[in-house]
C-alpha cells in the first residue's frame, strides 16, 4: 500500500430504488451536446432508456428494442451467488476476495463494485491511489496483491494511458479477472477461453447485443477508440461470432464512411464532440465501453436524436457483474488447486553410466530444477516458500492451515536391519522409492529426510544424501549448511547453557535486593515485569504485577532459582568436539564448575524441532525444557531462566521444513536431524504433516528412521507417532546380502579396506545364518501391527541365488513382500517393483498399536523395550539411574515415553554382538529427561553423547577449488 493513502473498504451509500431492493443502478445521463461523459442531474439508466425509446419517432427494419440490461445483470449476479454457495457447502470458510487498484477518485464505480460483490457473496477491497500515481507505485501495489494468498482476483481501474507493458507483466495471470495480461489474451486467441479470463467489458458487449436479438453472423462491427487488450478481445470474440470487424480511431479520416457501413458501433473511449451523431446510420446498435476512471464519470451513450433510433447502452454495470462472475470462477479454480490432484511434475531424466560414477559426479551431472518451479508443480503458493539460492527453499507453516481439510496420503517408514560398517542404504532406498513412484508410476510422493550433522560429514561418513542414482541434489548443499538449521540449534543450545552459568554466578555474588533490582530494573523511570517474568510470578503463586508491591520473601523467591550445580543436565553443544569434560575458568569472581559438550544434533532443542507441530507448540516445549533441579529438588526450566522467548527467536526460521529434490526432480523435505542412537532419530513431524497434505489422499510420504528397526523405528512409533497423531501404513525394511553375511558370522570389515571373499563370492550359508537379524527386525515391526515390505538393496557382487534366498526367508518370517532393488545403479526405475509392493501393502491396512502404555512406571517401560524389542532377559539399573528415575517420577515426569540411547551396531548394548544376541542383561547407566521434547532417555552401557573425530577425519580430503568454487572430496 502506498504510504500516502490507506486501504479503503467503501460502504455503499446510495439509496435503494423501489422495486429493486438489492440491485444497484448506475446513475448516468448524457450531456445535451451528445458527449460521452456523465453530467449533473443524473437519472437511472432504465429511465434514460425509456426516454430514448419514447423519443424515437420511427425505427428502421434493423432496429431492436433495448435489452433489459438490469435483468441480465441480476441473472449474472444470481448465477455467481449460486455457484459460490455450492462451493461453500464443502468449504464453509471460503469467501473469495477481489482487490481493485484504483488510480484517482471514482466513488460511483466503487459503489457499483461493492454492491455487486455483496450481492454475490464476495469480499472486495479497494486500494485507492492518487490520480498521478507513477508506474512504479501501481506496480508495488500489484506485487503485494500477487503475493497475498487471501486475494483471488485483481482488477485495475486506471487510465488507458497507464496500462503499460511493465504494469501488465507485473499482474499475475491467475488473478487477472479483467483478462488484460498477455497470458490470458494468448489463451483466448488460441481458443482456450475455458482456461483463461476474458475481458468482462468485451463479454458485456456480446451479451447485450445477443440479448437484444442482434444476429452477429455476417454483421459489420466497428470498434472506435479502443486500445490494447479490449480491442484485441473484441475482435477475437466478434470474429468467432462470424462478424466482420473493423477498427478505427476517432480522428481517422475514413471514420465517417466506416460509420455508414457499420451495423454495430462500439465506443472504446469517449466520443469527441466534433464527431456528429448524424454520421451513425439510423437503427445502428451503439454500445459504449468507455469509462473515465480518473474523473469518476461513466461514459454513457447519447440518447436518440430526432430522426435516428439507437439502442444506446453503457456496458459498465454489466461488465462489473461479469467481473464478479470471473471472480467466482477464479475462486473455484483456486479451490480446485487445493484439492488432491496428480502433480504436473516435470521429472528430470537420468542417463545411468556403467560403472556407476561417484556420488558427487552423478550429482553434478544433473541440473536441478529451480526450486520455485518445483514448489509450483507440487501445489505450493508463492507466498508459502522462502527461497535460499536456486535449489532449496523453506516452506512456511501457513500451508497447514490452507490445506487443513485436505485428506492425508499414505505414510511409509523406511527402517533397516542392524547396520554394519558396510552400510545398508536406507536413505538410498527412500530416495529410490519416491523416484520410482513419482517419476515412473506418476504417483504423488514425497521423501522426508533428516539433515546430516557436520560431525559425521567431516569426520567418518562423508555425504548422507543417498547414493548412486538415488540421491538428493545438490549433495554439497544437502550435506553442509543447508539453510542453517543446525547452526540455529547450536546457538540456542549454547545461549541456554550460558543463561544457566550466568544465573548461578549472579545469584552467588549478589544480595537478594540487588539481584531483584537488576532483574527488574527501572527504565526511563518505569519499572515493570517482562511477560516471561509475569509467568514466573504466576508459577510461584504470586498474583502481583507491580514490582514495588512484592514482599522481601516474594522478591527472594522470584529472584533466586537456587540451581544445584550437581544436577545440571544441560550441556553445551557443537557439531564436533573432542568429547570429555571442560572446566569454566575461575576468572568470574572465583567461580567455576565442570561441564561437557554434547553433539548438537543430540541437543533437546533438536528433538523439540523434530517433534513440534507449530510455532506456538515449539515455544511451549522450549519453555518446558528442564535444565537442572534446585536445592529443594524441584525442576528448573528455560522459562524460569527467562530465556524461552530468545530461544524461539533463534529457532523461528529453523522450524520451517527445507524443500529440495531428488536426481529425478521429485520433491524432498530435509528437516531436523536427531541421531537415532542418542536421540529419537527421525525427521520432523511438521515435514511429514505438510508432505501428507501436499501428496493428497492417493499419494505417499516416505520418511526414514535412523539405524536399525530396533532403534529408529521403535522410537518413530512410540515417540514420534504419539507426538504427531499420524498412523503409519507400511514399514520398508532395508537389508543387503553382504550385511546379512556379516550377521551370519562373516569376518569383520573396515570401511575403505577391500572386502574378503566371503562378501564378494556366493555364500548361501552365511546369508541364511544372517537372516536371523532380518527375521528379528520383521518381528519388531509386527509388534506394532504394521505390514512390512523388505527392500533388498542389491550390489553387483550379489548372486541371483543369494537374492532369491533372502526374499524367500523374509516372506517366511512374515514380511508382506520382499523385493530386490536396483535404484543405486539405474535410479527410480530400479525400484518400481518395490513401489508396487509398498502400494499394495498400504492398501492392505494397518492395525497400528503402541508397544506400551505411557502411564506405566519408567522402569517398566524400559524393561518392555529391552525384552520385547532387543531380546534382553532383563535390565540392570545403576544407582545413579535409579536415583534419576525416582527424581523424575517425583517431579511428575513419569508418564513420558522412553528414548533409549544405545549402540546402533547390535541389538544388545555390545557393538560386536551381531545377529540376534540372547540371554543378556541390559545395563542402564544413567537416565536423563527431555521434558520439552517429551521423553525420558536412558543411557545404555557406555553410550557417549559426544562422539569424537577419528584419527584421520574426512576433512583431510575436503577442499574448495578457488577458481570454480566447487567442493572437492565430499564423498
Amino acid at each position: 500500500m502506498s504510504a500516502r493513502l490507506p486501504l479503503l473498504l467503501r460502504q455503499l451509500r446510495s439509496p435503494q430504488l423501489p422495486g429493486r431492493p438489492r440491485l444497484l443502478r448506475a446513475l448516468c445521463r448524457a450531456s445535451s451536446g451528445g458527449g460521452g461523459g456523465c453530467g449533473g442531474g443524473e437519472a437511472p439508466l432504465g429511465q434514460q432508456r425509456l426516454r430514448d425509446s419514447q423519443a424515437g419517432s420511427s425505427r428502421g427494419p434493423g432496429s431492436r428494442a433495448p435489452p433489459a440490461r438490469d435483468s441480465i445483470v441480476r441473472e449474472v449476479i444470481q448465477n455467481s451467488k449460486e455457484v459460490l454457495s455450492l462451493l461453500q457447502e464443502k468449504n464453509p470458510a471460503f469467501k473469495p476476495v477481489l482487490a481493485v487498484i484504483q488510480a484517482g477518485e471514482d466513488n460511483l464505480m466503487q459503489e457499483i463494485n461493492q454492491k455487486l460483490a455483496e450481492e454475490a457473496g464476495l469480499n472486495i477491497t479497494h486500494i485507492c491511489l492518487p490520480a498521478d500515481s507513477s508506474e512504479d507505485e501501481i506496480i508495488d501495489e500489484i506485487l503485494k496483491i500477487n503475493e497475498d494468498s487471501r486475494v483471488h482476483g485483481l482488477a485495475l481501474q486506471i487510465s488507458e494511458t497507464s496500462f503499460s507493458s511493465k504494469i501488465l507483466h507485473a499482474l499475475k495471470p491467475e488473478k487477472d479477472v479483467d483478462g488484460v495480461t498477455d497470458v490470458n489474451l494468448g489463451k483466448l486467441v488460441r481458443g482456450d477461453a475455458h482456461d483463461c479470463f476474458v475481458s468482462p467489458v468485451a463479454r458485456a458487449v456480446i451479451e447485450l447485443l445477443e440479448k437484444s436479438g442482434v444476429n452477429l453472423d455476417g454483421r459489420k462491427i466497428l470498434v472506435i477508440g479502443a486500445h490494447g487488450s479490449l480491442e484485441a478481445t473484441l475482435q477475437c470474440l466478434f470474429q468467432r461470432k462470424g462478424s466482420m470487424t473493423m477498427s478505427s480511431q476517432w480522428k481517422a479520416p475514413q471514420l465517417q464512411s466506416k460509420l455508414h457501413e457499420a451495423d454495430v458501433v462500439i465506443f472504446g473511449s469517449p466520443k469527441p464532440e466534433e464527431v456528429p451523431l448524424s454520421w451513425i446510420q439510423q437503427g445502428t446498435a451503439v454500445l459504449n465501453c468507455s469509462h473515465d476512471f480518473l474523473s469518476g464519470k461513466l461514459g454513457c451513450s447519447s440518447p436518440g436524436i430526432h430522426g435516428h433510433s439507437l439502442i444506446a447502452e453503457d456496458v459498465s454495470l454489466l461488465a462489473a457483474a461479469l467481473r464478479i462472475q470471473n471472480m467466482v470462477g477464479s475462486g473455484r479454480r483456486w479451490l480446485r488447486e487445493q484439492q488432491y490432484r496428480r502433480w504436473k511434475l516435470h521429472c528430470l531424466k537420468l542417463q545411468p553410466l556403467s560403472p556407476v560414477p561417484s556420488d558427487i559426479e552423478i550429482s553434478r551431472a544433473q541440473t536441478p530444477k529451480a526450486v520455485d518451479v518445483l514448489a509450483k508443480e507440487i501445489g505450493l503458493l508463492e507466498d508459502e516458500i522462502e527461497i535460499y539460492g536456486r535449489s532449496k527453499a523453506k516452506v512456511r507453516l501457513s500451508l497447514l492451515e490452507r490445506l487443513k481439510d485436505q485428506a492425508d496420503g499414505k505414510y511409509v517408514l523406511v527402517a533397516g536391519i542392524t547396520p554394519t560398517p558396510l552400510g545398508e542404504g536406507k536413505s538410498t532406498v527412500t530416495i529410490g522409492l519416491v523416484q520410482a513412484m513419482t517419476a515412473h508410476l506418476n504417483v504423488n510422493s514425497f521423501a522426508c529426510l533428516r539433515q546430516p550433522s557436520q560431525g559425521p560429514t567431516f569426520g567418518v561418513k562423508g555425504g548422507a544424501a543417498g547414493g548412486g542414482y538415488a540421491q538428493v541434489i545438490p549433495m554439497e548443499e544437502f550435506n553442509l549448511h543447508l539453510t542453517g538449521d543446525i547452526h540455529a540449534i547450536t546457538a540456542a543450545n549454547n545461549l541456554l547453557a550460558a543463561a544457566i552459568d550466568t544465573r548461578i554466578l549472579h545469584e552467588n555474588t549478589q544480595t537478594d535486593k540487588a539481584l531483584y533490582n537488576r532483574l527488574v530494573p527501572s527504565v526511563n523511570g518505569i519499572r515493570e515485569f517482562s511477560k516471561i517474568q509475569l509467568a514466573r510470578l504466576k508459577k510461584l503463586g504470586i498474583n502481583k504485577t507491580d514490582p514495588s508491591a512484592l514482599t522481601e520473601d516474594e522478591m527472594r523467591k522470584f529472584a533466586r532459582l537456587d540451581i544445584d550445580p550437581a544436577t545440571i543436565t544441560w550441556q553445551r553443544g557443537g557439531c564436533w568436539c573432542p568429547g570429555g569434560r571442560m572446566a569454566h575458568g575461575n576468572t568470574e569472581k572465583g567461580h567455576s564448575r565442570q561441564a561437557q559438550f554434547d553433539i548438537a544434533v543430540a541437543s533437546e532443542i533438536m528433538a523439540v524441532l523434530a517433534l513440534t507441530d507449530s510455532l506456538k507448540d515449539m515455544k511451549e516445549r522450549l519453555g518446558r525444557m528442564v535444565v537442572a533441579s534446585d536445592k529443594n529438588g524441584q525442576p528448573v526450566t528455560a522459562d524460569d531462566l527467562g530465556v524461552t522467548g530468545a530461544l524461539t527467536v533463534l529457532m523461528k526460521d529453523a522450524i520451517k521444513p527445507n524443500l529440495m529434490q531428488t536426481l529425478e526432480g521429485t520433491p524432498v523435505f530435509v528437516h531436523a536431524g536427531p541421531f537415532a542412537n542418542i536421540a529419537h532419530g527421525n525427521s520432523s513431524v511438521l515435514a511429514d504433516k505438510i508432505a501428507l497434505k501436499l501428496v493428497g489422499e492417493e499419494g505417499f510420504v516416505v520418511t526414514e528412521a535412523g539405524f536399525g528397526a530396533d532403534i529408529g523405528m521403535e522410537k518413530f512409533f512410540n515417540i514420534k507417532c504419539r507426538a504427531s497423531g499420524l498412523v503409519p501404513n507400511v514399514v520398508v525394511l532395508v537389508a543387503t546380502v553382504r550385511a546379512l553375511k556379516m550377521h551370519g558370522g562373516g569376518p569383520s570389515v573396515t570401511a575403505g579396506v577391500p572386502l574378503k571373499k566371503e562378501y564378494t563370492e556366493e555364500n548361501l550359508q552365511l546369508v541364511a545364518d544372517g537372516c536371523c537379524n532380518l527375521k528379528k527386525q520383521i518381528q519388531i515391526a509386527q509388534l506394532f501391527g504394521v505390514p512390512v515390505v523388505v527392500a533388498l538393496n542389491v550390489f553387483k557382487t550379489d548372486t541371483r541365488a543369494e537374492i532369491d534366498l533372502v526374499c524367500e526367508l523374509a516372506k517366511q518370517a512374515g514380511a508382506f513382500d520382499a523385493v530386490p532393488c536396483y535404484h543405486w545403479s539405474v535410479g527410480g526405475k530400479g525400484s518400481v517393483d518395490l513401489a508396487w509392493a509398498v502400494s499394495e501393502a498400504a492398501h492392505k491396512g494397518s492395525r497400528f498399536q503402541f508397544l506400551y502404555d505411557v502411564q506405566l512406571p519408567i522402569v517398566e517401560k524400559i524393561r518392555t523395550i529391552a525384552q520385547a524389542v532387543y531380546g534382553a532377559r532383563d535390565i540392570e539399573l545403576s544407582s545413579e539411574a535409579q536415583s534419576k528415575i525416582d527424581r523424575y517420577t517425583e517431579q511428575g515426569f513419569g508418564n513420558l515415553p522412553i528414548c533409549m540411547a544405545k549402540t546402533h551396531l547390535s541389538l544388545s548394548h555390545q557393538p560386536d554382538k551381531k545377529g540376534v544376541p540372547k540371554d543378556f542383561i541390559l545395563p542402564i547407566t544413567d537416565v536423563r529427561a527431555s521434558i520439552g521434547a517429551g521423553f525420558i532417555y536412558p543411557l545404555v552401557g557406555t553410550m557417549s553423547t559426544m562422539p569424537g573425530l577419528p584419527t584421520r577425519p574426512c576433512f583431510y580430503d575436503i577442499d574448495l577449488d578457488t577458481e570454480t568454487e566447487q567442493v572437492q572430496g565430499l564423498f
